[in-house]
């Protein structure tokens, strides 16, 4: 697989920000998405997210896990739509979890999709269409 370090320079317009506290799913995506020629930024929690976040608003779009360790998804996705320069970036929430009050919370702080895990590569795919179609509105 080539670097996609360069590419972070020339196209802007196709970088994810990834945030799952699962090294597998977080990998699976990762690779996912860098088969679709995203370049992928990849955090292990939330806090890591948004520190991200404070530097760097270049996103396509955001995917976080709805639980994670010190910050949660909801919680980040309220601080990306309380600021400016973030509120563009769309978001799509996932969790394993069966709670439905978890995707309730997930809509109501801004997330526009929501994947359950686990999921196929399609799913992901379907979703991240659905994802960034909504990003000109």
């Amino acid at each position: 697989m080539d670097n996609n370090d360069a590419a972070v320079t020339n196209d802007t317009n196709r970088r994810m920000l990834v945030a799952d506290d699962d090294p597998a799913i977080l990998r699976l995506i990762a690779t996912i998405l860098e088969k679709d020629d995203y370049t992928v930024v990849a955090v292990r929690d939330g806090r890591e997210a948004y520190k991200v976040l404070q530097t760097d608003a270049n996103f396509t779009a955001a995917i976080l896990d709805v639980v994670m360790p010190h910050i949660s998804g909801p919680e980040l996705v309220r601080y990306m739509k309380a600021e400016e320069r973030l509120k563009r970036i769309p978001v799509m929430m996932m969790t394993a979890e069966q709670d439905p009050k978890l995707s309730s919370d997930s809509f109501s702080a801004g997330a526009v999709v929501f994947l359950p895990k686990p999921f196929t590569t399609a799913q992901l795919q379907i979703m991240l269409q659905m994802l960034i179609g909504k990003k000109t509105e």
